[in-house]
């Protein structure tokens, strides 16, 4: 189907392939929609539409290498487990793939924050300057109270009667938590710019996948956009939701992986093209990311 630039929470489900299991019904989701889905164990390419509201996807069993990029950037890769969120805030269309990698069941749920809930939050704790601020979009990222909070609202989904009075409870404590913890006044002082240019981002980027094999040098990184280190280090990371650093070992991982399944080239040369001193440093890099040595990814290929 023809992918919107943007589309409503009820809406949204058919566009990420998922099953739904259990659906948000009655009056007393009128603060938040909630699904619990089924998603795919492993797709090609999905184009996803921008949401208006806030969007919480919340994996509560399994595990996947899930990859997401936007327009034709590069693909930034992600291992998502049991507790891993991403949040979601407005935006444009984007991509996303993944894998399931463990034989467990792989499930989440969705859950889009209505705006006026949230606008009130944000009221709450930024008072007048609430109307300027904005929810920052998070991929992969864990957090223990928002996770309770989640369990709750996958109770409600799953009782026979969904509890009014305990859904506007949750709704309110997600969205009093989301405006308290990952939301941000955008700062643009006199003079520097709001954002990183796409085709100094680009040309950045391009760079550092051009020259896996170079130690990271931030300093260089800079010069090449024209910044200080820290208006760099702080617009690359607001334009790709990862330090320049992480986005470097990330690149790595992704091409180190590709050659693991496209090539026969051996551990030791990848190692080395991609920017490792040794085998033994990249195998234990490599197995902190994906929980497997090389070998063994090579071996489900």
């Amino acid at each position: 189907m023809p992918v919107p630039d943007k589309t409503s929470a009820e809406a949204y489900l058919p566009y990420t392939k998922a099953k739904s299991l259990r659906p948000s019904r009655g009056k007393a989701w009128g603060d938040l929609k909630a699904w619990i889905t089924q998603p795919l164990r492993e797709t090609e390419a999905l184009a996803m539409p921008g949401v208006s509201e806030a969007y919480l996807a919340w994996t509560f069993s399994g595990e996947a290498e899930f990859q997401e990029r936007e327009g034709t950037g590069p693909w930034v890769t992600h291992r998502i487990k049991k507790g891993s969120f991403f949040l979601t805030t407005g935006g444009g269309p984007y991509e996303c793939r993944w894998k399931a990698l463990t034989p467990e069941p792989f499930l989440s749920m969705m859950v889009f924050i209505e705006l006026p809930l949230l606008r009130r939050a944000m009221a709450e704790v930024f008072g007048a300057k609430a109307s300027k601020v904005r929810l920052r979009d998070l991929s992969a990222f864990t957090d223990p109270d928002l996770s309770w909070m989640m369990e709750g609202v996958r109770q409600e989904l799953m009782a026979r009667r969904a509890s009014v009075l305990r859904v506007q409870g949750l709704a309110q404590l997600i969205a009093t938590h989301l405006a308290r913890h990952y939301a941000e006044l955008p700062q643009n002082p006199a003079g520097e710019s709001a954002s990183l240019p796409g085709f100094k981002l680009k040309q950045v980027t391009d760079w550092i996948e051009a020259h896996l094999d170079e130690e990271f040098d931030l300093n260089r990184l800079a010069a090449m956009a024209g910044l200080s280190k820290f208006h760099f280090h702080r617009l690359f990371k607001q334009a790709t939701g990862m330090a320049p650093a992480k986005y470097q070992m990330t690149a790595r991982m992704n091409e180190a992986r590709r050659r693991l399944r496209e090539t026969p080239e051996s551990v030791i040369a990848i190692a080395l093209d991609v920017g490792f001193s040794s085998a033994s440093h990249f195998a234990q890099v490599f197995r902190r990311e994906t929980r497997m040595t090389p070998s063994e990814y090579r071996r489900q290929r």
